[in-house]
């Protein structure tokens, strides 16, 4: 409030405006970020927030409707060697000035484990190269083994409430979908080593097994539920051996999302149409006074008849729709040819179970 009542002053009293910078402007509540509307929507403040949150979900949507958003990735490797010789050359801003000199593969080591953050570089630079100074060293050779000795264990990305962590959920389910069983290791590995709870990455690839196997290979959800049951009974790090080989089978089992369309079909029209009423034969007739309402009285039991199936409506409607359509991929194409086997001994004998 101070600042933005500064910034008024200065614009009356001198017509400058005023640019007022917040960092981690995330950490504002909504209450907060509403008192710089009114400034920035008259222009007293122009305003540049910085954030490693996902603006969408943590700047207020009108402070959003007025800004431009730049999207910031990490530098390349290359960029990070360019920064770390940069720093081993400069006397003045850097550490040129204890004559170090860098070998490539070293340079390259950093910038790999650093992920593309040069302030993490450079800290694991600056301490390989004072610990050298320290150790009273004249020209320091800053190799392969100082560079290991400086940053010994890489920092996995992973925030399990952001954005890398539905970016990492969404790329091990695509690649499942996708048949790719090396990429979908690889993003398991992610999850894991990033602290990923592993009953949520059970589930992940549960869903992936319902919704993009289903009935092509329905092995595939058996494996995701044992999965399941052993990550909340045995946890890591022996589970990622059971979530490795479920979510390898649902990458390369035949893929069908048939049954998923289906009830998704049968979802909206529960949901936007008018509610079907169960017919009368169909009806629970199992308690007093049932029969007397009829409930159940034409009713056909399947197994009495030749095939295990009799003709009956099971609806009372006519939909107009197939929900169901099963693919020839797998095992659902043994279920398509058994459906058309049941259609054609309705062609052959269409009277097949009416009472003669």
């Amino acid at each position: 409030r101070g600042a933005t009542a500064a910034a008024r002053n200065s614009l009356l009293a001198s017509n400058q405006r005023t640019i007022l910078f917040i960092d981690e402007i995330h950490r504002f509540n909504k209450s907060q970020q509403d008192v710089l509307l009114d400034d920035v929507e008259t222009g007293v403040i122009t305003l540049i927030g910085a954030t490693t949150e996902n603006p969408y979900f943590s700047v207020n949507s009108p402070l959003i409707s007025r800004s431009t958003i730049f999207r910031f990735e990490p530098l390349s490797l290359e960029d990070v060697v360019t920064l770390i010789k940069r720093a081993a050359a400069d006397k003045e801003h850097g550490l040129g000035k204890y004559n170090v000199t860098v070998d490539d593969d070293a340079a390259m080591y950093l910038a790999t484990m650093c992920d593309g953050d040069a302030r993490k570089a450079l800290t694991a630079f600056e301490v390989g190269v004072l610990s050298s100074v320290k150790a009273g060293q004249g020209e320091i050779k800053f190799d392969l083994e100082l560079a290991r000795q400086s940053i010994q264990q890489k920092m996995i990305v992973m925030d399990k409430s952001g954005d890398t962590h539905y970016d990492l959920a969404s790329a091990f389910q695509k690649s499942m979908r996708g048949s790719d069983p090396d990429a979908t290791v690889y993003w398991l590995a992610r999850l894991i080593a990033g602290g990923e709870d592993p009953r949520f990455i059970a589930r992940r690839i549960a869903v992936t097994a319902a919704e993009d196997v289903g009935n092509a290979d329905p092995t595939a959800t058996i494996l995701a539920a044992a999965a399941i049951q052993i990550a909340e009974f045995v946890g890591l790090p022996e589970a990622q051996l059971h979530l490795a080989q479920a979510a390898i089978y649902v990458a390369c089992a035949p893929k069908s999302n048939a049954s998923a369309k289906a009830v998704w079909g049968a979802m909206a029209d529960v949901q936007a149409g008018r509610t079907i009423q169960v017919p009368m034969n169909l009806k629970d007739s199992h308690y007093a006074g049932a029969k007397k309402e009829g409930f159940g009285r034409d009713y056909k039991y399947p197994h009495n008849f030749e095939h295990g199936y009799v003709k009956q409506d099971y609806l009372g409607v006519n939909l107009g729709k197939q929900y169901y359509q099963p693919t020839g991929r797998g095992r659902e194409k043994i279920i398509s040819e058994h459906l058309q086997k049941l259609q054609s001994l309705l062609q052959h004998n269409p009277n097949q179970g009416e009472d003669k």
